[in-house]
């Protein structure tokens, strides 16, 4: 119709090529919008209505879809048993057969087979094909020496309860009829001549027992876990179609009981543009489902409905009556007839429409319903997580009782990656403490239930009513259990949410509790007495420490020279007046220079800061930075050596900070010490 349409001139015109090229934006647009955008609207808007439906019978329930979902698993899953030999030797080949690595090599072998499926082509040389053929022998040697060494792990019994387990017997019997067969074949393809091949290629085809080695692939499935979910979840969604598929039946029954009664009597072949045909066409029954099938799948639908439209000839069948709209040859045969009718334009549509919009799209909402786990948070527990609790549970159960010891629980949880389990990084005392809010039934022997212990997981991990008073949340419980699952016996009712009222009832969250509170006791009397222990090293250390005061007691008159020497710069920067110190060692010394005639004779003058010790400046010989001595300042001394006055000390300035190690060794020594913040002196100055 598009190039039609572009190749289009005016009215009653041939059409020229490629006239009018622009026309094709009109139907790229078109099924952009409609087939695209709104068909999609549409598709949208039916699963979202079929979710919102199936949510209406819980919408007074306080559980989501996810936490029902589990709860429904916990309350009907089984324990499954596990087969342990006690033969030394058999526990052996049980051992590993069930090993990981000889699990790897078997899927490695799976894979290595399929690529050599795909190596064959056409008119390929016979020493190809032979090598094959060997490849072929190897591969079946391989997979039956799997079917025996399992066989001798699990018996006879064992082995043949597990459908993998059959399947696998399958097909290793398959590919062993396939290569004797092949072989016999060949041997009388060389013996026997064409006619007795062709004999026995009419009995049976080498290719249907080649069929075999291809459904090695489907083992696959039951080596990855995530494959193993996959199957599971598809095999969930056929649970729920049954309801979809009845509507489906339901509806290609009344349309084709309709397209026999208006269009069953249409000719066969009238015309070479026709689509009805021997073998479409509403004669009968099965051939109208058929024509339904087809035109649900929208195969030319649109060309039989318009050969099911009025205008058409009828079937030529023998007849005894005359019809309204029919004419009878001499020899009562119908010879033209204008069968068919308009109806078939609403009749197609509407049955194209409810089956591609509707019908269809229900089974994809269906499956999406049950896939929704692929786009939800993987640390969100849901029911495909679940399988992998009933696996590790046989490992400790393998009998299938349906209980083991609590203390297996804690390994157990550990095995199992989150969100379900605890994982194996762990640590125990934090493990402890999910199984006191877990809270399953303790049995008198020690022991705890399976699905009480599946229960609690997905109760703890989904935070179903574990709020507030725990006799109130498993009342609530237990009441939205009776409403939603109303076939809950009573004794699985007791058995996962224990009613209320039984205070003296063992459970495990006491017993861990009891552990964690002896641990935390053990914990804080041993932190106590490091404690202790660290009390008496900082006793030690407080005799160390008066022994190191009393040698700084001891050193006090050298730490006098330190204490005024260090003070130098604070002094500099306070612009009060100087005061002469009043010390006997300045009188001495300066008379020893008054007789010798000079401050220092026999030295290069040196400067003198008007605020440094004297015994600090004869001491200091190579000093520097030192200003020289003022006239006044050396008169004054004098006056005062010869009448006898003693020259007043200076003030011993401290910051408000001060170590009072070193106030006090300064007021026991005498030195008056002024606060350069507050100004305030001890009464020395």
């Amino acid at each position: 119709m598009l190039y039609r349409s572009i190749d289009s001139h005016n009215q009653d015109m041939g059409p020229i090529y490629n006239y009018r090229p622009f026309v094709a934006v009109y139907y790229i647009v078109y099924i952009i919008i409609i087939a695209f955008f709104m068909v999609n609207i549409f598709v949208g808007f039916v699963i979202v209505t079929f979710q919102n439906e199936g949510e209406q019978e819980y919408k007074n329930c306080d559980l989501d879809k996810n936490q029902r979902n589990c709860i429904e698993f916990a309350l009907k899953a089984k324990p499954v048993r596990r087969y342990i030999p006690k033969n030394r030797l058999q526990y052996k080949v049980w051992w590993l057969v069930t090993s990981q690595p000889f699990e790897y090599v078997i899927f490695a072998l799976i894979l290595i087979n399929t690529i050599t499926l795909a190596m064959k082509y056409d008119r390929q040389s016979d020493d190809y094909t032979l090598a094959l053929d060997y490849l072929n022998m190897i591969f079946t040697a391989v997979f039956a020496l799997e079917f025996v060494l399992k066989l001798a792990a699990f018996r006879f019994k064992n082995y043949f309860g597990d459908a993998w387990n059959v399947f696998d017997f399958i097909i290793v019997l398959g590919s062993f009829i396939d290569i004797v067969y092949s072989e016999v074949n060949s041997a009388g393809h060389m013996e026997g001549g064409r006619k007795s091949t062709e004999r026995r290629q009419n009995l049976f085809s080498v290719n249907f027992f080649r069929l075999f080695r291809v459904m090695r692939l489907v083992k696959l499935l039951s080596r990855g876990e995530g494959i193993r979910t996959l199957l599971w979840t598809f095999i969930k969604s056929f649970q729920a179609l049954p309801y979809v598929a009845l509507l489906i039946v339901m509806l290609f029954f009344i349309y084709a009981v309709i397209g026999m009664q208006m269009f069953g009597k249409i000719a066969l072949d009238f015309d070479e543009d026709s689509a009805i045909t021997a073998n479409n066409n509403f004669q009968t029954f099965p051939q109208a489902i058929l024509v339904l099938f087809r035109s649900a799948t929208g195969e030319s639908w649109q060309e039989i409905m318009m050969s099911c439209t009025s205008g058409n000839p009828c079937e030529n069948v023998p007849t005894s009556t005359e019809e309204i709209t029919t004419t009878l040859s001499p020899d009562g045969i119908i010879t033209e007839k204008h069968c068919g009718s308009d109806f078939a334009y609403p009749y197609f549509i509407s049955f194209y429409v409810l089956c591609s919009f509707l019908i269809i799209n229900l089974f994809v909402a269906v499956i999406m319903d049950n896939f929704d786990y692929l786009t939800r948070d993987w640390s969100i527990l849901g029911p495909h997580h679940l399988d992998e609790f009933i696996r590790l549970w046989s490992e400790y159960d393998p009998d299938a009782k349906g209980r083991i010891k609590h203390l297996d629980v804690v390994t157990l949880l550990r095995k199992i990656s989150p969100p379900l389990g605890f994982g194996k990084l762990c640590p125990h005392r934090v493990a402890c403490k999910r199984l006191v809010s877990m809270n399953m039934p303790l049995n008198s022997d020690g022991t705890v239930m399976f699905n009480a212990t599946l229960f609690a997981v997905v109760r703890t991990s989904l935070s179903i009513k574990t709020d507030g008073n725990i006799d109130d949340a498993n009342a609530e419980l237990r009441t939205i259990i009776k409403k939603v699952w109303k076939r809950t016996s009573p004794k699985m009712l007791d058995q996962v949410v224990p009613p209320p009222g039984i205070e003296d009832e063992v459970t495990v969250g006491k017993f861990y509790a009891t552990f964690l509170i002896q641990d935390y006791f053990r914990r804080f009397r041993k932190r106590k007495e490091q404690l202790k222990e660290q009390g008496d090293k900082e006793a030690h250390n407080t005799v160390t420490l008066q022994a190191g005061l009393r040698t700084l007691h001891e050193a006090g008159p050298e730490l006098k020279r330190t204490i005024s020497g260090n003070l130098e710069e604070m002094a500099q920067d306070d612009p009060e007046p100087m005061h002469r110190r009043n010390h006997s060692l300045f009188g001495s010394m300066w008379s020893s220079m008054r007789r010798r005639g000079g401050p220092f004779p026999g030295r290069a003058q040196r400067n003198i800061s008007p605020n440094e010790n004297t015994d600090t400046m004869i001491n200091s010989d190579n000093q520097s930075n030192h200003v020289t001595p003022s006239p006044t300042f050396l008169n004054e001394r004098a006056r005062r050596d010869e009448e006898g006055d003693e020259i007043p000390m200076r003030p011993l300035r401290l910051p408000i900070d001060t170590s009072p190690t070193i106030q006090g060794y300064a007021e026991r020594d005498g030195y008056p010490i002024l606060n350069l913040v507050s100004g305030e002196t001890n009464g020395n100055l």
